[in-house]
């Protein structure tokens, strides 16, 4: 596990689940990269829409109950993460983190400042756990090969409005693992939580929710390609 410094909040506080469960490999060491502070929110309403293509923030659209793919699908939903995690990158990595209108939405009225915490608590978690993920790789963050994108289906669950403390239904995906090769040696690590807008993958926590010590924190790191989930959390 390796680490960086925050304060969490409520979210999806559930999702502690998909933080705590243990691999049958060995786990990698860890280390602390930083430090930061937040605050915490929630609200919103579900629509049944079609996804949509479009170049407006999707955030602004209304949400739907459409389920999002997986497979190769899901990998290029995380491709950005993956290359922010490599380069070490905030501005790569962030288009594939959940739209910040939507969750301003899904926690209208529940939070005193939705956006100072998706600003303050989600992605300055994103942030310092991006540093820890790629101190991780070390290195040979350049040359690591990513081998795979590893999800459990069945593990996805819908969660209702009003569940979770938020207002807007969304599917949840917890540990989906990228599993990459470092000199002919395979590891790999989780990203601890997934939700859906209109029918994709957004990441919401890249390291656990809760955790132990408010840092940047490496999520189930192993050695081999570990397994995906548990179930459960939100």
């Amino acid at each position: 596990m390796v680490t960086v410094a925050l304060t969490t909040t409520a979210c999806t506080a559930a999702s502690s689940a998909s933080s705590s469960h243990s691999s049958s490999s060995t786990p990698a060491a860890s280390s602390t990269i930083g430090t930061l502070t937040t605050t915490t929110s929630t609200t919103t309403s579900t629509t049944t829409l079609p996804v949509t293509t479009t170049t407006t923030d999707p955030g602004l659209l209304p949400q739907t109950e459409v389920e999002p793919a997986f497979g190769s699908a899901l990998r290029r939903a995380l491709e950005g993460l993956w290359k922010g995690i490599v380069s070490d990158s905030i501005t790569t990595a962030l288009p594939d983190f959940f739209p910040e209108p939507a969750y301003v939405e899904m926690k209208q009225g529940l939070l005193s400042d939705p956006a100072a915490d998706y600003t303050d608590r989600l992605i300055g978690f994103y942030r310092l756990d991006l540093a820890a993920y790629h101190e991780a790789l070390g290195a040979a963050a350049p040359s690591t090969k990513l081998l795979a994108v590893d999800a459990s289906a069945p593990d996805a669950a819908w969660i209702e409005p009003g569940d979770c403390e938020n207002l807007i239904g969304y599917w949840h995906l917890p540990g989906v693992r990228f599993v990459y090769e470092q000199g002919g040696v395979v590891k790999s690590f989780a990203v601890a939580s997934l939700i859906s807008w209109r029918g994709v993958w957004y990441v919401v926590h890249l390291g656990p929710n809760p955790r132990p010590v408010d840092v940047g924190t490496v999520d189930e790191p192993a050695d081999g390609a570990g397994t995906p989930g548990p179930p459960g959390g939100c």
